[in-house]
């Protein structure tokens, strides 16, 4: 059946994108996605910090290539690397920076990490922003905390495609501690009215009419301008008969 095939192999792309999440710790991974070549399965890595994930002369990406190779049976594995444009808008990288901030820090900063990643994303321009931190925090019970800040869509169509949603893992001392963030990145809102502004459509008789105006005032502009020519040359003549009388008498 090729509706097994199809199956099949989104369930293997799905396994190299956590081989690949689980091998490659706090270098800023985003996404990996899989596209298939001629000359083999080439596998794009999206990391803030590409050089960590390259490593020295590439020894990084060499054992992940072969234990691609190796796991997963591929042919000819390709890896490309490209950097997120922007960090503070992608949500598993937001979510990666959180879990690692309270690995170093402690739960008793957890309030200012949140604070502060939440006022980061939504300097960057996004619309809205989630942030849910559950587990042991602070106290021995388990609870959930939440951080919202400006517009998110919790229902509908926007809510699955507009909305960046990402998982971590905090693993401290009193525990495992879950990390959710949900980001809306700056985009059109489904209930915003935008009014355009149109300009008058002028017909073509309307503008005949125009243009016929305009030549009729420089005809009436031009008429006085020739009578006060010609009277000057009359008063001109004038004066030269008189000065020709005096100089005969």
């Amino acid at each position: 059946m090729i509706e097994r095939e199809f199956v099949k192999q989104k369930k293997k792309e799905f396994q190299i994108q956590e081989f690949v999440v689980q091998s490659l710790g706090n270098v800023g991974h985003s996404k990996t996605r899989m596209q298939r070549t001629p000359l083999g399965e080439k596998i794009i890595i999206y990391a803030s910090r590409p050089g960590l994930v390259v490593g020295r002369e590439g020894q990084n990406i060499k054992k992940l290539t072969a234990a691609l190779k190796k796991r997963f049976n591929l042919e000819n594995p390709q890896i490309e690397i490209s950097e997120v444009e922007n960090v503070n808008l992608d949500a598993s990288i937001v979510a990666e920076r959180i879990a690692s901030s309270l690995e170093r820090f402690g739960l008793n900063k957890f309030k200012g990490i949140g604070h502060k990643v939440m006022t980061d994303v939504m300097a960057a321009g996004a619309l809205g922003i989630e942030i849910k931190i559950s587990g042991k925090v602070p106290s021995s019970r388990a609870k959930s905390w939440r951080f919202y800040q400006g517009y998110l869509k919790k229902c509908g169509n926007l809510a699955l495609t507009g909305v960046d949603t990402a998982f971590a893992q905090a693993k401290l001392k009193s525990g495992v501690v879950g990390i959710q963030v949900r980001i809306m990145p700056p985009q059109r809102k489904p209930d915003e009215i935008r009014l355009i502004e149109t300009k008058p459509e002028v017909k073509e008789e309307a503008k005949q009419e125009a243009k016929a105006e305009e030549k009729g005032k420089e005809k009436t502009e031009e008429k006085p301008a020739k009578e006060k020519k010609k009277a000057r040359k009359k008063k001109e003549t004038k004066n030269k008969e008189k000065t020709e009388e005096k100089t005969e008498k």
